[in-house]
């Protein structure tokens, strides 16, 4: 499950936390000052908010209560998930449930194409829960969302934030040929952390998934990181290098919070200036889009990442 459906509303960390990395600061009751979430205001918001709540839209930008909703919305984005809302993984990091998902809805691409038209998205970011349970992964489900979503919204531009479908290249190709504007995967973590944050993940796996992808000609594909976990400076240095060498075109990096007492902790608070630090390097690598920030989360300037 990727950071994109994981809930904004943390819990206060353990104030008896410490950290020992330059460019954190330790955990304590209080957030600092820059994770403080300004409410959504504006015209396009109040209207999309509406339709929302008008039709009982379902998505992740609400469920997840996003630090960003207002600013994406009234840009025009906004992000949907599909295929349920049970994960067949139990990633430490995210708040979505798991246990044994419900039958698959066939339906559900039509659904979110008369979604995404009711509230005249010019840009949709689709994600999932993971679906081990399906021989197919969930990619047919994927590619006819995607279908419906041209056939509804032809000049709407998309960006698919996909799970490593166990790395079986057939299902991959299916989303490939979909031909979304964007194809994303998160790593989330740095490589020594990932068998405690993703536990079923595999971080080469993750790293072939994208190289695989851009191999095929996918134009733009994307891959996110969530920092205060424990990593090192260089951990991340090197996590943001792996993603380089795997042809990634753009890269995020946001500040993890504890979606509930059951989740992993947050160890530390990145600073400003190390997340700065972080996107400098970044860019130094090639990429061509980095979103760095403590409040970035997957789909933050989304629409920015197509071309």
């Amino acid at each position: 499950m990727s950071t994109e459906a994981t809930t904004f509303k943390s819990v206060l960390p353990n104030k008896a936390q410490t950290t020992t990395n330059p460019g954190t600061i330790p955990v304590g009751n209080k957030k600092p000052d820059w994770l403080r979430v300004k409410l959504p205001v504006g015209k396009k918001y109040t209207e999309l908010r509406g339709l929302v709540d008008k039709y009982k839209l379902n998505t992740i930008c609400t469920s997840g209560s996003c630090p960003n909703m207002g600013e994406c919305w009234g840009d025009g984005t906004a992000t949907f998930m599909i295929l349920g809302n049970i994960c067949t993984r139990s990633c430490g990091f995210c708040g979505v449930k798991t246990g044994k998902p419900e039958t698959v809805e066939w339906d559900e691409p039509e659904k979110v194409a008369r979604s995404i038209k009711i509230m005249s998205i010019e840009h949709a970011v689709i994600t999932s829960v993971d679906r081990d349970d399906l021989k197919d992964g969930g990619s047919i489900i994927w590619a006819e969302t995607i279908a419906a979503i041209r056939r509804a919204n032809p000049n709407t531009t998309m960006e698919t934030l996909i799970p490593d479908f166990q790395g079986d290249t057939k299902n991959i190709d299916r989303l490939i040929a979909a031909a979304p504007e964007v194809i994303s995967h998160n790593i989330e973590t740095v490589r020594r952390l990932t068998r405690e944050v993703r536990i079923q993940a595999q971080y080469d796996r993750s790293l072939e998934v994208l190289r695989y992808i851009k191999a095929q000609g996918q134009r733009r594909t994307k891959s996110g990181i969530m920092l205060g976990l424990g990593e090192k400076k260089e951990e991340v240095f090197e996590s943001l290098r792996d993603l380089a060498n795997a042809n990634v075109d753009v890269v995020t990096l946001g500040q993890y919070l504890q979606p509930s007492k059951k989740h992993l902790p947050v160890k530390e608070y990145i600073t400003p200036e190390l997340f700065k630090e972080y996107e400098v390097y970044a860019k130094s690598l090639g990429f061509k889009h980095v979103e760095s920030s403590a409040l970035v989360r997957s789909s933050y300037h989304a629409k920015k990442h197509v071309n």
